[in-house]
């Protein structure tokens, strides 16, 4: 017998053994299998009624996709308050589209969707942008209630249309103003040349305690750049830098153009090299401020920066770099640029380059073949060609050349006083007193009284 077990538990029956695997089943092969059915593919998920005028709306590059939108509109789903506004923004893209416009606008009143204040909204800034404005307006009065973005688009339309004082009368009446509001009438009067009445705004807007957006702030920097209101525009310099970290390339050109035309060129180019990004219009405002101030060097050296970095330039740059070489005496380098504008830039010469031309050679004492250029160009020249040429003859004492010029600037103004004087001015130093007591007789038979010059400065005080 077995020993008694020492084990302070009893002994356990040992496991059975795992019972033995089936063997497996030969595979089948693969065309013996039986195919499992396929379920059937689902239907299509039914498209939104507005989807596919939304679709259109990002391929309206051609020019019958507007059309295209139209026709979908009046075939497949009837248009509703969200999708007509979408189709009068894409047939206010050109003016050629102007009436798919009209079309809209029977089909939103057949529909009964300009109660709706944003579908006459459209409509009202539709009118607005092609030059319409009394169609806006008329839109504008059909509304039950009018909210600020029917007055913005009304008052956009007025200033596009050249009516200012309208727009200003809009804008007193507003029952509320945003920053847009602001912002037009601002623009607006910068843009028709009252420059102290649109500073005057931007005062009242920054008194209220709205803040301006991009286009009141571009605007007020033109304003203060024509004024020479240096002062002022530090004042909005200011403001872009507290409240914009990476202003636009609209806001960067106004500062470059503010410095450039104060006489400030360091600063301007200072804020030109800060300036995250650049156009043609930025690389125009420091080239010509610079040629202006008679820094003509430092003007090429930028244009030549401005080719380096691809940027293309227009006739404003070569208007710059011509004036610049003029002033700087850089003959040869103008004469080099100007053969090149056409060839090889693109660039059609136009009169007021030609008059840079004629400045630069009457400077040099090349008077002759000023008069050469001036023979074979295209079209007559007007007073800036000659001016320029009549004011070589005076600093080289050149009386052939300079009766033509004054001869020609004369026929285009003959109440010019300025001609008189230069040509009176050119007779004495050569001489010819009995040409200066006639040239004076005649200007004072054909003036009578004379203008009255002025001046202004600003002191810091």
């Amino acid at each position: 017998s077995n020993p008694p077990s020492t084990l302070p538990f009893p002994p356990q029956r040992p496991f059975p053994p795992p019972p033995a695997r089936p063997a497996p089943h030969p595979t089948p092969p693969r065309s013996a299998r039986p195919r499992r059915r396929r379920r059937p593919p689902l239907p299509p998920r039914p498209l939104h009624p507005h989807a596919p005028p939304c679709r259109l709306l990002s391929r309206l590059e051609c020019a019958r996709g507007p059309y295209t939108l139209l026709l979908l509109l009046r075939l497949s789903v009837p248009p509703t308050r969200r999708s007509l506004p979408l189709a009068v923004s894409a047939a206010s893209s050109l003016r050629l589209h102007l009436p798919l416009a009209l079309s809209l606008h029977a089909v939103a009143v057949t529909r009964n969707l300009l109660p709706f204040a944003h579908v006459a909204n459209a409509f009202v800034s539709l009118y607005g942008k092609n030059g319409l404005p009394d169609s806006a307006r008329r839109v504008f009065d059909e509304m039950p209630t009018p909210d600020v973005i029917s007055y913005n688009a009304l008052m956009d339309g007025y200033i596009k249309a050249g009516r200012l004082g309208l727009a200003m009368k809009e804008f007193h009446r507003m029952p509320q103003r945003d920053a847009v509001s602001w912002g037009t009438v601002i623009a607006g009067c910068a843009k028709v040349g009252q420059w102290e009445e649109a500073v005057a705004l931007f005062d009242r807007m920054r008194g209220e305690g709205l803040g301006p957006d991009d286009v009141a702030l571009t605007a007020v920097l033109s304003c203060c750049a024509h004024l020479g209101a240096l002062e002022k525009g530090r004042e909005v310099h200011e403001y872009v830098m507290q409240s914009r970290s990476r202003p636009n390339v609209f806001l960067c050109t106004g500062l470059v153009d503010l410095y450039a035309k104060c006489g400030c060129v360091e600063v301007a180019q200072e804020v030109f090299d800060w300036c995250p990004v650049r156009n043609v219009f930025t690389w125009n405002a420091l080239i010509v401020g610079l040629a202006m101030h008679g820094h003509g060097t430092v003007a090429v050296k930028y244009f030549n920066r401005m080719l380096v970095e691809g940027v293309r330039p227009d006739g404003v740059t070569f208007l710059g770099v011509l004036i610049g070489c003029s002033h700087a005496g850089l003959v040869d380098m103008a004469k080099r640029i100007f053969s090149e504008m056409e060839g090889r830039y693109g660039v059609s010469r136009e009169l007021k380059h030609y008059g840079c031309m004629a400045d630069l050679l009457g400077r040099a004492g090349l008077i002759e073949e000023a008069m050469k250029m001036v023979e074979k160009m295209s079209t007559k020249g007007d007073a800036y060609v000659w001016g320029g040429i009549l004011a070589g003859c005076r600093m080289h004492g050149n009386v052939e050349a300079a009766e033509v010029a004054a001869r020609h600037l004369l026929e285009l103004n003959p109440e010019d006083g300025g001609v008189y004087s230069v040509l009176a001015g050119i007779y004495a130093d050569a001489g010819r007193w009995e040409d200066v007591a006639r040239v004076r007789k005649l200007m004072d038979q054909r003036i009578g009284r004379r203008n009255v010059g002025c001046s202004s400065i600003t002191t810091d005080q």
